[in-house]
């Protein structure tokens, strides 16, 4: 089998479930032995940043010397994005083995989806290749999420949380919060990011304080003199001189949320090469595409994967870095997502918006989203293809002495990244 037909078989599976339950996983995972209870995990749900705290937690385990898996999802570029073993994404050989391995398990198992199946080939690739550690970001909500099969996590981490996926996990911060509140078990101490809404906050001390264990929440007041850049952000935090190597305003809540994480690992755990320097060199470290990501320095081209309200206000504190130059948008929505509320974010940064139909079947046609941005007072049009708007934005930035912006999607940003850095294909 080679990885091409591997990934063909994992995109046969159906996306979802009608019926949300954690029976199917279970019963997957058992005829593979059960390889998360064997593994020391790291469980992560929110609903943005996630990716990011995976990534630097991750990265600094694997600076301290510890074997360490990190599950991602969704991935941006490439399917093997999903998988990684200290920095390095599954080869394609072991793809392609371990989907013949659970491939005869998964046929006894009925209704099975495409994110169950990837999870347990997750936790059992992590298990067969000796992992000290296992960093696992959920797909979707917390409770009956496929990853939250795992039984007795090592620490529970909510990022922020805001309204995202509300046809599922209801419409409120509130339903939110308690979906996510799932992945909270009894021994697991809670790491929570700062700045979380009221009345999600409460919801995760009241669900902590069911399993009765205590709820860490770092300080964003406590990082002191914090410089942000469009190469990362230095600040000092716990008597320590940081830099956080993936620009942003938002992601010092999410360092911070990871540095409190590493630290609970240490001290609660037994972590203890968990040094502040392997701390430090995981976060100045620590990258993922499409997370105000730098495509090019002249004209400026910046690719971000934020999708919904919440993501898209912290895009635009972000855009700050950009200082007085216009900025032209490059966008495409699914959908099913909150395409308004992400343009109210977004508008009083923008110059103007070049829209595009995302490679996706759920996509929001370009003429629809342009619309929606043009009611908004914005000078909005729609191309034909991502080649056609992004030499369109490019030029304009480059005339204007301006900015790019590729944004409202993680299908869009894959599709434009792979155009962008190979640009004859």
């Amino acid at each position: 089998m080679t990885e091409q037909e591997a990934i063909r078989y994992i995109h046969s599976f159906q996306r979802f479930s009608a019926r949300p339950t954690l029976e199917r996983i279970r019963r997957l995972l058992a005829l593979l032995g059960n390889p998360q209870d064997r593994l020391r995990v790291v469980h992560v749900a929110g609903t943005n940043g996630k990716g990011s705290v995976c990534a630097m937690t991750a990265a600094a385990l694997t600076q301290a010397g510890y074997r360490t898996g990190l599950f991602l999802s969704p991935y941006v570029l490439e399917f093997r994005e999903r998988m990684q073993l200290d920095g390095r994404m599954i080869p394609p050989e072991e793809l392609a083995e371990q989907v013949e391995r659970v491939r005869p398990l998964a046929q006894q198992v009925e209704d099975l989806n495409e994110f169950e199946l990837i999870t347990a080939m997750g936790y059992d690739w992590f298990c067969r290749k000796g992992c000290d550690v296992a960093v696992i970001e959920t797909g979707l909500g917390g409770a009956f999420d496929a990853t939250n099969a795992v039984a007795h996590p090592l620490v529970s981490v909510i990022t922020s949380i805001g309204l995202d996926h509300t046809a599922v996990l209801g419409d409120t911060v509130e339903q939110i919060a308690r979906a996510k509140a799932g992945i909270i078990k009894p021994g697991a101490p809670v790491v929570c990011a700062p700045g979380q809404p009221d009345g999600a906050f409460a919801v995760l001390l009241e669900a902590a304080a069911q399993a009765g264990v205590p709820v860490l929440t770092p300080s964003l007041a406590a990082a002191e003199d914090p410089a942000f850049s469009l190469e990362g952000t230095r600040f000092h935090y716990d008597g320590q001189a940081l830099f956080i190597g993936m620009p942003g305003r938002y992601q010092l809540a999410n360092a911070l949320t990871a540095y409190t994480a590493l630290d609970c690992l240490r001290t609660r755990r037994g972590f203890d090469r968990l040094t502040p320097e392997a701390v430090a060199r995981g976060l100045a470290q620590a990258r993922l595409p499409a997370r105000m990501e730098v495509l090019q320095r002249e004209p400026l081209v910046l690719l971000d994967g934020a999708h919904n309200p919440p993501g898209a206000q912290a895009l635009a504190q972000a855009l700050s870095l950009v200082g007085d130059r216009p900025v032209t948008a490059v966008m495409g929505v699914l959908a099913d997502k909150d395409s308004g509320g992400v343009l109210e974010q977004l508008a009083p940064h923008l110059r103007r918006v070049i829209t595009v139909t995302p490679d996706s079947p759920r996509a929001l046609p370009a003429h629809e989203l342009a619309a929606r941005a043009g009611a908004l007072g914005l000078d909005a049009s729609a191309a034909h293809g991502g080649r056609e708007a992004l030499d369109l934005a490019v030029a304009v930035a480059a005339r204007e002495g301006g900015a790019v912006l590729i944004c409202g999607s993680l299908y869009l940003a894959a599709q434009l990244r792979r155009l962008f850095l190979q640009p004859e294909a």
